[in-house]
Formats: structure tokens, C-alpha cells, sequence
């Protein structure tokens, strides 16, 4: 999905009665942080694409927009859903930032799990965890009793995702995405496999257990 340009006239129809949520990014064209932004932007329209609608705001050329929002400082995301801003950030973020923003208005995948589900899945026993990152990071930190089969081993030690004990596998790794596209392979393959929402990031900030050392 591209980015879609709004203007003071288009607004309406384009983000308060978008049947998606929304994320808008609000620069101007002599911004330096904008230009660093927009790419990003960009990649998580097309990540997302079905799931959220991206536009982008020219505060310049669509002055009733950049007052209705009090725009004082560029760049600035703004999330809507309903019709309705439900979340902003101002200046520059990174992509897992970016993620973790638009988050928690996005239709959860059927294999998806939120950190506090997943938490309470550990607690009663009734699901396997690995994490995909680096080994040397797993080493660091990691959910407690996770097991690691880092990303890049993946084919050769696919048999140890596959094994069935009765409980649900659940993968995560940094952010969502290596967890979402490899649970998703498993999954078309017969496989009982969630992941873990936000990924190990959304895990931390939501103040959760963490095993170190």
C-alpha cells in the first residue's frame, strides 16, 4: 500500500471515515527529521498493508489540519481509529517505535498473543517458548523458561519447533515480524504455533517478567 497524501479538502474522507485505522504523518518538505522518518513510514504501510491506512500531511499546503491538530514541532504521527485520535508522537522514532504506536489499534492475527495472555499461558504451563534474536542477546534477557533457536538457524533446527508435547508453541524474537512470518510458514504446514505480539519489546514494556544472566 502506498501513502496517501491528505489535504484540508480530502481529510474527511480519507481519515474519519476510513473503515482502517489510520496513521498520519504530519511534515514539511524542508524538515531534515521528516526525510528521515518517511521511509519508515513507508516500509510499515507496506508491512501493514489490509491492516492499517497510512497518509501523510503536507502541514504547508493543509493548514486546517496542522491547527486543528496544534501542530508546533515536526514531525508528528497522529492514530486514529473510528474516526477518532487515539494516539501521537512527536519527532523522529524508529520502526519497533513506530510499530508499538500503531499497535494496539490493529486487528490481532489468529495466531497472535499479547504479552499479558502470553504471561498468563506461562503461569498455567500451557505453552513452549522459544526466541529467535542472537544468541548473545538471549543470553542477556529473555522470558522466563524460553528456549533459543536464533533466526538464522532456523533451517536446521526447524525439527525442535516441530516436536508436540501438548503445549502451545509460541515464538518471539526483537519485534514482531521474524516471529509472525515464520509462525505463519508453520502454520500453512499443519503447525499448532502462535507468536508473540510487539515481540520481546512489547514483552518489556508492558513491565513483565524478564530472566537476566
Amino acid at each position: 500500500m502506498t501513502v496517501v497524501s491528505v489535504r484540508d479538502s480530502t481529510f474527511e474522507t480519507d481519515v474519519l471515515r476510513s473503515e482502517l485505522p489510520v496513521l498520519i504523518d504530519l511534515y514539511a518538505d524542508w524538515c531534515g527529521p521528516c526525510k528521515q522518518l518517511a521511509p519508515i513510514v513507508e516500509e510499515v504501510a507496506r508491512d501493514l498493508e489490509g491492516k492499517l491506512k497510512v497518509c501523510k500531511v503536507d502541514v504547508e499546503r493543509s493548514p486546517m489540519i496542522a491547527q486543528s491538530f496544534g501542530v508546533q514541532s515536526i514531525p508528528m504521527l497522529v492514530v486514529f481509529k473510528d474516526g477518532r485520535p487515539v494516539g501521537q508522537h512527536m519527532g523522529l522514532l524508529d520502526k519497533p517505535g513506530l510499530l508499538a504506536l500503531v499497535e494496539p489499534v490493529l486487528p490481532a492475527s489468529a495466531d497472535e498473543l499479547k504479552p499479558k495472555d502470553l504471561a498468563e499461558l506461562l503461569r498455567t504451563g500451557r505453552v513452549r517458548v522459544v526466541d529467535l534474536r542472537d544468541a548473545g542477546t538471549f543470553a542477556r534477557y529473555r522470558i522466563p523458561t524460553a528456549t533459543n533457536v536464533p533466526h538464522s538457524e532456523i533451517e536446521t533446527r526447524l525439527g525442535e519447533l516441530q516436536e508436540k508435547d501438548g503445549r502451545l508453541l509460541v515464538l518471539y524474537g526483537r519485534t514482531s515480524d521474524e516471529a509472525r512470518d515464520l509462525a505463519e510458514r508453520m502454520r500453512a504446514d499443519g503447525a499448532e504455533v502462535a507468536f508473540l505480539a510487539g515481540g520481546f519489546l512489547h514483552w518489556e514494556s508492558d513491565g513483565l517478567e524478564v530472566e537476566r544472566g
